[in-house]
């Protein structure tokens, strides 16, 4: 297959494009000066040039106080982009995948399936459900793959350092960087933050994401893990998994200045029976992630 990935430098998008190469098919990943993804005129130019089967968008604006400050910006690059590669997608008969979040849901809604809908209350999560619905309206083949929880390894930027902060996205990574090299780590805890998900790897789901392109499948996906855990849960069993001291993690609220100028949803686990029964595919649970991050850190692609 030949597929176009939009955001192939960032954490979700190199992972899609590392496991994507890996399984054998021809990739094109432009990055951002390359390619304006809110231009839609050089987006069909890019698309078209290449004739893809499929096409990733993992491309965004990862600027959590931008997204308030610079709305129009903001819009373009979300819901605009999606837009324009939904166009491109339909002229050259490429399927067209969205990575979108289980921010999508409001945190009152823990276990919520493909089919419940959303509810968001930050900006973040308003402009992935409007992403969404760009897909559903205007994309011929069109899918949606909401993750949850992304941990891991950033493909394109190993070595840069990990920290803890609103959402779930590394802090596994966070918390084993801390604690092997016998610093304290302090797991927060607030009804202010992101307390509860189903995380999963960014390569299992990019895994995940592939097998909805090879079956061209269309519709909303739950691409993350088959668990509901909090912070405390599993930075404790990540100390178990990693052979890591317990007596180093302190349990606390984040600092002011760590909380983004927006509400944070509480508990934004996810069900994803019907993903399992589309991909015929198990999601993975708490022990698996964390057996997984270990491979990945010594190097392997899980």
């Amino acid at each position: 297959m030949r597929v176009f990935v939009t955001g192939g430098r960032g954490f979700v998008g190199s992972n899609v494009a590392a496991v994507f190469e890996a399984e054998g098919e021809e990739l094109l990943a432009p990055g951002r000066e390359q390619l304006d993804v809110t231009d839609a005129a050089a987006v069909a130019a890019s698309v078209a040039a290449f004739r893809p089967d499929a096409i990733v968008h993992c491309a965004i604006l990862n600027d959590f106080g931008a997204l308030y400050t610079r709305r129009r910006e903001a819009w373009e690059a979300y819901v605009g982009s999606t837009r324009a590669l939904a166009d491109a997608a339909n002229h050259n008969g490429a399927q067209l995948v969205l990575v979108s979040s289980d921010w999508v849901f409001d945190g009152t809604q823990g276990g919520a399936d493909e089919a419940t809908p959303p509810n968001p209350i930050n900006a973040y999560g308003f402009l992935k459900a409007a992403s969404e619905l760009v897909v559903a309206d205007r994309a011929a083949h069109g899918a949606v793959s909401r993750l949850s929880g992304v941990n891991g390894i950033h493909r394109a930027r190993p070595d840069a350092p990990r920290r803890q902060d609103a959402g779930f996205g590394y802090f596994v990574a966070a918390l084993v960087d801390a604690l092997g090299d016998g610093r304290r780590f302090t797991v927060w805890e607030s009804q202010a933050i992101n307390m509860v998900a189903s995380p999963v790897l960014a390569s299992t789901a990019a895994r995940l994401i592939h097998g909805i392109v090879e079956r061209r499948l269309e519709g909303v996906f739950h691409c993350c893990g088959s668990e509901a855990i909090d912070r405390r849960a599993l930075a404790l069993r990540t100390t178990e998994a990693f052979g890591l001291d317990p007596e180093l993690l302190d349990f606390g609220p984040p600092p002011a200045e760590a909380l983004p100028p927006g509400p944070v949803p509480y508990d934004t686990s996810l069900s994803g029976r019907a993903t399992e029964r589309a991909l015929d595919a198990r999601l993975p649970d708490v022990e698996t992630l964390l057996a997984g991050l270990r491979a990945e850190r010594d190097g392997s692609l899980v």
